[in-house]
């Protein structure tokens, strides 16, 4: 089974570019997307053989999370059943017979960690969300986390220490969830491998320079930590500011 994760940052601007191409090429089970800055009506976007589910921001050109799903899921759930998170429409969760598939798009701390205190609790609900799905089967979470973890995971670990995404609490955060039972895929094969990111800012050339940022993720419960096949980050493929990222992985379906 393969999934594939991307933040388009935009759809209707990816769509006019490669989206669709790269979306056929990967021919993934699972196609999960953040920040589609879209609300329901503004794309009329259909895939043969998928089934897609959408969680919008009540604001608009705003957040946004999509899955394209070959298969059709046995429930689904949008957002954690927490008012005040499930506004920026961040969260999409597929239940199966043997796993759940969740997409999320962390929110992000903002300059000067404006919004650092909803993020950390927003970090705490999160996770307790997954451990709550866990408790029926494994989850597999893939998406935008908004956060390096450690300083092989972006260029310029120095000069950003506490900026947005890099920050010590952010990165405790995501130690705390990897604590709590879920494999950094990527990591899990590549354990020591440096200058592989998923970010870059439109500015200074730092696409073209490679100074970047692993941001993007595939989690999966540990008890799927053996059925891991391959995690990829696929930082060829432009359109976005982020690169996709995908994992093959074998479970029943």
């Amino acid at each position: 089974m393969k999934l594939v994760s991307w933040n388009v940052n935009g759809l209707r601007a990816i769509v006019k570019k490669n989206f669709l191409e790269v979306f056929q090429e990967f021919d993934a089970d699972f196609f999960c997307l953040q920040e589609t800055k879209l609300q329901e009506g503004q794309i009329d976007l259909v895939f043969p053989g998928y089934t897609s589910y959408w969680n919008y921001a009540e604001r608009k050109g705003y957040s946004g999370t999509a899955i394209f799903a070959k298969q059709e899921p046995l429930s689904v759930r949008y957002g954690m059943g927490i008012d005040h998170h499930d506004q920026e429409g961040r969260v999409i969760a597929l239940e199966y017979d043997q796993f759940w598939v969740v997409t999320v798009y962390t929110p992000n701390s903002k300059a000067e960690l404006a919004r650092i205190d909803y993020r950390m609790q927003w970090e705490d609900d999160f996770r307790i969300y997954l451990k709550e799905l866990e408790k029926t089967k494994p989850v597999i979470v893939c998406g935008d986390l908004n956060v390096a973890h450690t300083e092989i995971d972006l260029k310029n670990p120095q000069s950003n220490r506490m900026s947005a995404g890099f920050s010590d609490q952010e990165r405790t955060k995501f130690s705390t969830l990897l604590d709590h039972g879920f494999v950094d895929t990527f990591r899990f094969f590549y354990p020591d491998v440096t200058n592989k990111y998923t970010w870059w800012n439109y500015r200074f050339n730092a696409r073209k320079n490679n100074a970047g940022w692993r941001i993007d993720y595939f989690l999966v419960s540990d008890a799927l930590k053996d059925n891991l096949i391959a995690a990829e980050i696929h930082d060829d493929i432009m359109g976005s500011d982020h690169c996709p990222v995908s994992l093959e992985i074998s479970v029943d379906e």
